[in-house]
């Protein structure tokens, strides 16, 4: 195939093996060839380290040890990143919930139920009253047969978008625009709200200083990896130093 790092060709013999373990990638070829190549850069690195000693695998762990350095989050960072995710550590939160959905099928296309659910929409912004008689006639969900009442729900209980929206509106707040899941279009407003408990920062404070490592990680191996590529010389294929299960 014409692929070589550093004047090291890759054969095809080794593309043909390695191939069979990346059958369930979107693009079987271009997942082998990448890791094969980023996997090469990294060899080639770690001989040129001195580490060339070690079997293959610790030799990659080993270099990333010694050149990849990541500073460890303080206090200040994990508070922070607590405070910007509060939602995130309440437990217990519930929303009383109704909706109508309208139904995107062969026979009733996108832009024709958006229209229908439009014109619905506007009726309830002049008339909010008339969410329960609507719900009846036009929700193609069996919650209809109720007015559109869903009862209370918490998070993890509805699709992440439904959910997001949700949370955000004020008990009987009515949304100023459709939503858009994988059911149809929604019109969606919230009754009676239950706030949850907050989670203390100090119960997740290990949990946060996990995370934030993880991601300093995840950073700085990537501009690693990035390094290493740019200043390699690679030839029959283009490659993103961070496009690899290596650094999965």
């Amino acid at each position: 195939m014409g692929i070589a790092v550093n004047g090291v060709e890759l054969s095809d013999a080794t593309i043909a093996r390695e191939l069979a373990h990346h059958q369930g990638a979107a693009n079987p070829l271009k997942q082998t060839v990448h890791e094969l190549v980023l996997r090469e850069v990294l060899l080639q690195e770690a001989a040129r380290l001195g580490l060339d000693q070690l079997e293959e695998d610790d030799r990659i762990e080993a270099l990333f040890v010694r050149e990849v350095r990541v500073p460890e989050p303080d206090a200040q960072a994990c508070l922070r990143y607590y405070q910007s995710q509060t939602a995130r550590f309440s437990s217990g939160a519930m929303v009383e919930a109704r909706h109508i959905l309208f139904q995107v099928t062969a026979s009733a296309p996108l832009d024709l139920v958006r229209q229908t659910a439009e014109l619905i929409l506007d009726e309830l912004r002049l008339r909010p009253e008339r969410f329960a008689a609507l719900a009846s006639e036009y929700s193609n969900c069996p919650s209809g047969a109720v007015g559109g009442s869903l009862g209370q729900l918490g998070r993890g209980q509805c699709v992440p978008e439904f959910e997001e929206l949700l949370f955000r509106l004020q008990p009987g707040e009515l949304s100023g625009r459709l939503l858009e899941t994988r059911f149809g279009l929604h019109i969606v407003q919230a009754e009676r709200r239950v706030e949850g408990r907050q989670v203390p920062f100090d119960a997740v404070h290990e949990q946060l200083a996990d995370e934030l490592r993880r991601q300093s990680w995840q950073r700085a191996l990537h501009q690693y990896l990035h390094i290493l590529v740019g200043r390699a010389g690679i030839e029959g294929v283009e490659l993103e130093g961070a496009d690899s299960p290596l650094v999965q």
